[in-house]
């Protein structure tokens, strides 16, 4: 959620942490503020706000130096105030920590170091690991860190410098994403950040921690090590990491032209869907490979069950999974909440495969339901967005979306692309249990045409536009669906909800009358998800009970619909494709839809309130 900083190196720090933050401004956040190391000691300037209130203060009084740590937090222990903002610091302000996660046991450690005379000034968890890593400093900051470390229950990724152990950050990872940057030119220098964004400008070399780590940085480079060998006692285990490149460059986190990344995202699909199907529909087979998961055939032929969790819209494309790898590879399939799913005891027999989804990689909820089945003995794998985050580095193998970047806080992009990877892995398991070669083929030669029909759907923006106009002041939506649009029903709601903060829920729509109903009247638009589909008839009547009640409809149908097309207020029409891609094209109208309307109420589209992009906390 919150978003890391740091630099170390020749420069001046305070222009390249601002300009970090800046990268890191669509995680979401509600207060900002930085440190910088220099002779004087510790400056610190923080205020509650955008980053653009802080640009103000560091401008009043601009702190000098070329060691410096900043912070975006999103509020969990305290309100967003200047206060509670990060960094925060020890009582004799010689130590300096920005951090992500929550510390469980900070009212427990907070009773003993006020037993011991420390004085708390802010409501956070995160001051109580200011004053327990100055309580534990005997002159080396990386062993103070370590030995503060040992005594905390929870999740961090942290960064930290000291006056009295200058010339250095230390920084330390469990649970929450942190990476190394290094400098790709003469220049010494180091970057440490909780996000690749905030660093790209400079370099496209980075290391990733895994949890139990901690890293030295230094101006000149860095030394990695296993936080439990830092015992004074003992030697230090040092730990040598692949370098990772990334593929990326700025101009993909720029919005280049667009009024919104959200809406750039959007328009980004069509090429998002080549890049996820990019080397891997094999037309001749009629299937698919996925590389990652090809060391993994035994166990995905043995399979007798598997289990989605993820989280969110993530949630969503694993319930469309659902449906698709039932229906077409008939292989029994549960999704979880992953939030729910390590509390509560799972029965995983043998031959069950775990599937984590996550558009980040770093879910906090899916990463700790995937170790959960790990512990279990469950094959894992995953289908992410992010190279080299926890959840790719930690399942026994996976499929990345290849997205790229998405900046606007509600996912679009990575959404379709999550759904174009299930429809590769449902076609790849189908065709080794049964699908015939001929039936693969139509499924290659449909995946193929998936882009340009993407595009077609994207011409519509205009029309949707207006029927945006007729419903931005509603404060209720119903979203209807049948199959596998039941979850696009389920995440076009949560679009709406999201951005435009105008309740709305998705249903089953037979489920409607079972309850639901007693909500439609003039004042209720319906949004009904009705392609041509084998259900299509049933549909028509859930429409008859809406229109009987006085219910607005707009409907989602194929180009050439007559039949619902002359029952209902709006229509939106896609192109035709086989029924196991049909939601690719249906989601993306919801997507436009949701964003006209959040722009005709004013709404801060790429970054809607108390939300964040990449949640790393329960």
């Amino acid at each position: 959620m919150c978003g890391i900083i740091g630099y170390i190196g020749s420069q001046e720090a305070v222009p390249l942490l601002i300009e970090g933050l800046k990268r890191l401004e669509y995680r979401g956040y509600d207060s900002a503020g930085i440190a910088v190391q220099n002779a004087i000691g510790m400056e610190i300037r923080k205020c509650a706000g955008k980053i653009a209130r802080l640009e103000e203060l560091v401008s009043e009084r601009p702190p000098c130096g070329t060691i410096g740590i900043a912070h975006t937090r999103w509020a969990t222990h305290g309100a967003p105030t200047t206060q509670n903002a990060h960094p925060h610091v020890d009582a004799g302000r010689t130590i300096a920590l920005v951090h992500n996660g929550i510390i469980e046991n900070s009212d427990v450690l907070r009773r003993q170091l006020r037993e011991i005379g420390c004085e708390f000034r802010t409501e956070t968890d995160t001051e109580v690991m200011a004053h327990l890593i100055a309580a534990t400093f005997e002159g080396n900051l990386e062993q103070a860190v370590a030995a503060a470390l040992t005594q905390i229950v929870g999740t961090y990724g942290l960064a930290v410098v000291s006056s009295r152990d200058p010339g250095k950050i230390v920084v330390a990872k469990r649970g929450a994403p942190l990476l190394l940057g290094l400098s790709e030119n003469d220049e010494k220098a180091m970057f440490v950040a909780s996000d690749v964004a905030a660093v790209l400008g400079h370099t496209r070399k980075v290391v990733y921690l895994d949890d139990g780590e901690l890293a030295v940085l230094r101006a000149d480079g860095y030394a990695l090590m296993d936080i439990g060998s830092l015992d004074p006692s003992e030697p230090t285990r040092f730990i040598e990491r692949e370098i990772s490149h990334i593929a990326w460059d700025l101009d993909r986190i720029e919005r280049g032209g667009y009024p919104h990344f959200m809406l750039k995202e959007i328009f980004e699909q069509p090429v998002a869907i080549c890049d996820a199907m990019r080397g891997r529909v094999l037309e001749e087979e009629g299937t698919a490979r996925l590389g990652g998961l090809y060391h993994l055939s035994e166990e995905l032929n043995s399979a007798q069950r598997i289990i989605f969790t993820a989280c969110g819209t993530s949630w969503h494309a694993a319930l469309v999974g659902e449906y698709l790898l039932e229906e077409y590879a008939r292989i029994p399939v549960e999704v979880e909440y992953a939030s729910e799913f390590r509390y509560r005891n799972p029965v995983i027999p043998a031959n069950t495969v775990v599937v984590a989804i996550s558009q980040s990689g770093e879910t906090a909820d899916t990463l700790a339901a995937l170790r959960e089945a790990k512990r279990n003995g469950a094959t894992t794998l995953g289908i992410v967005n992010v190279v080299g985050s926890s959840i790719a580095r930690e399942t026994d193998g996976g499929v990345y979306a290849h997205s790229g970047p998405e900046i606007g806080v509600a996912s679009t992009k990575a959404f379709t692309g999550q759904l174009t990877v299930l429809a590769l892995f449902t076609l790849m398991l189908a065709r080794r249990r049964g699908m015939s070669i001929l039936e693969g083929r139509e499924v290659v030669a449909a995946l193929r045409e998936l882009p340009e029909k993407v595009e077609r759907v994207l011409e519509a923006q205009e029309q949707i536009d207006q029927i945006a106009e007729a419903y931005s002041s509603h404060r209720n939506f119903l979203y209807l669906g049948r199959g596998a649009h039941f979850p696009i029903a389920l995440e076009g709601a949560l679009k709406l909800k999201e951005i435009s903060y105008i309740h709305a829920e998705g249903y089953p729509a037979a489920e409607m009358k079972h309850g639901p109903i007693a909500l439609i009247d003039e004042d209720m638009p319906v949004v009904v998800l009705a392609p041509d589909d084998s259900v299509y008839a049933k549909v028509i009547s859930n429409v008859e009970e809406v229109k009987a009640r006085g219910g607005k409809i707009i409907a989602v149908v194929n180009e050439g619909d007559r039949e619902l097309s002359a029952k209902v207020d709006h229509v939106i029409s896609v192109p035709r494709t086989i029924e196991m891609l049909q939601p690719i094209l249906t989601a993306v109208p919801l997507q436009l839809l949701a964003y006209a309307i959040a722009v005709k109420r004013g709404c801060s589209v790429d970054q809607p309130r108390n939300l964040a992009k990449s949640v790393t906390v329960e």
